[in-house]
């Protein structure tokens, strides 16, 4: 798959600068073709009115440093931050359409007005303690300090009352978390979120996690490099956060959809979290309730994922693994390159699964972990990185996965089975033999 060498280092570069925009604004993504020949009335039926808006709130978290814009604005920048935040974000329409002129106008294949998401406030609410917490050895125990542990509840209290007073409002009790990739700004990553979670029917609450990824003034290969030590970098602080959702009943599931390198953060997180609290003698299922993880476009080498997620069984502690992959993938096979992969599980196609995975292994990952490799063989972006929301297709897919829990190969995700734990999705699904608008 190792194809380049030292003279396409420039085009490389390139490719890497604009593998993700930092972006002010952006259009909405396309409609997915599940909602085809559907009013605003029945994909939005369980919104709740007071989301009935062109307007998108979302919850955040985050170990970017603050700032002030030229308008005296907070924003969040590239730098690292030793304490985790917490607030609320709002992307806007591009002139504040009406709900019904925008709800309608998002399920057209072909929309007569352009719908461009654009960010509004962005207000912190709250930050814990910087971490390492203080710590001392007794008995050869680590014992944190009490007062610091009594200021990180108390914190933890509010953002727990934040996120008791939306998920009030939504009729149903469950999160969907984001996380972003490779040079993903907040507002990028924040208009992901908003369009997915639009699309998703505005059921759940929608959190935002973003990490210090996208340096400013570092860019192609060094600006990859800062992100991947950001995204070691982020990890305590996303298992802080997980861990601080777990302990809230209410929230009764939890879907977590990550990006690119943003896949490698999450697995990392929750292998760490899954063998901490089965070390406690507990049920990472039962203690977290993570319903869904979806690795989009996952930047993980596949050799690394079978000694530290398959052979630790890393994601038995979920109901759902999803993992969509693209050939066609161009960010991927950089990453590749970059890194001397023999492959890189966001660019495996069907013929790789079969040459690198012997039948007893794939036997033994369908018998002992809920994973399910999809191979998207359709039409994309120009780099095929952003796949997941920029194919209606695949969006389709992870729609119905979220909104229904149904497995892959049921008649609602009627995928085409290529081995025991892979599929393929074309252009036109959920309607098989037929294409995208």
């Amino acid at each position: 798959m190792n194809t380049y060498n030292a003279k396409n280092v420039p085009w490389l570069i390139i490719i890497l600068m604009i593998t993700v925009a930092c972006s002010s604004a952006r259009p909405l993504m396309p409609v997915p073709n599940v909602y085809r020949g559907q009013t605003a009335e029945q994909v939005f039926a369980d919104a709740p009115e007071g989301w009935h808006q062109s307007n998108m709130k979302l919850m955040y978290a985050t170990d970017r440093v603050p700032r002030k814009n030229e308008n005296g604005d907070l924003e969040y920048g590239s730098g690292r931050s030793a304490s985790l935040a917490f607030g609320t974000a709002e992307i806007n329409i591009k002139g504040n359409p009406s709900w019904e002129e925008f709800s309608t106008l998002s399920l057209q294949s072909k929309r007569s007005k352009k719908l461009e998401m654009q960010m509004g406030p962005i207000i912190e609410e709250n930050r814990l303690p910087p971490t390492p917490h203080p710590a001392s050895y007794v008995d050869g125990k680590i014992q944190f300090s009490p007062e610091r542990l009594a200021d990180v509840r108390e914190i933890e209290a509010g953002m727990h009352s934040r996120v008791s007073e939306i998920l009030a409002q939504s009729p149903r009790n469950e999160v969907v978390i984001y996380i972003h990739g490779y040079n993903n700004d907040f507002n990028d990553a924040a208009f992901q979120l908003a369009e997915v979670w639009h699309f998703l029917g505005r059921k759940h609450l929608p959190i935002l996690y973003t990490w210090p990824a996208g340096h400013e003034g570092v860019s192609g290969l060094r600006g990859y490099n800062y992100d991947r030590e950001s995204s070691e970098f982020t990890i305590y602080h996303l298992k802080q956060f997980l861990k601080s959702l777990g302990r809230m009943d209410e929230i009764e599931k939890i879907h977590i959809i990550a990006h690119s390198r943003g896949t490698d953060v999450l697995v990392n997180s929750l292998r760490e979290v899954f063998l901490e609290i089965r070390a406690e003698g507990k049920d990472p299922v039962k203690e977290l309730r993570i319903a869904n993880v979806v690795l989009a476009a996952p930047d993980i080498d596949y050799e690394v994922v079978l000694q530290r997620v398959v052979a630790e069984h890393a994601v038995s502690g979920v109901e759902q693994a999803t993992i969509y992959s693209s050939p066609g993938d161009k960010a991927i096979r950089i990453s590749e390159w970059l890194y001397g992969s023999l492959a890189r599980i966001g660019h495996m196609g069907s013929s790789d699964v079969k040459s690198k995975l012997t039948k007893k292994q794939m036997d033994s990952i369908a018998e002992n972990s809920p994973i399910n490799l999809i191979e998207f063989t359709g039409k994309s972006d120009s780099v095929g990185h952003g796949y997941f929301s920029s194919n209606s297709a695949v969006s389709s897919d992870l729609i119905t996965l979220i909104n229904t829990g149904a497995k892959a190969g049921s008649p609602q995700r009627p995928l085409i089975k290529e081995g025991v734990i892979y599929w393929v999705i074309e252009d036109g699904y959920p309607f098989i033999g037929s294409t995208s608008d």
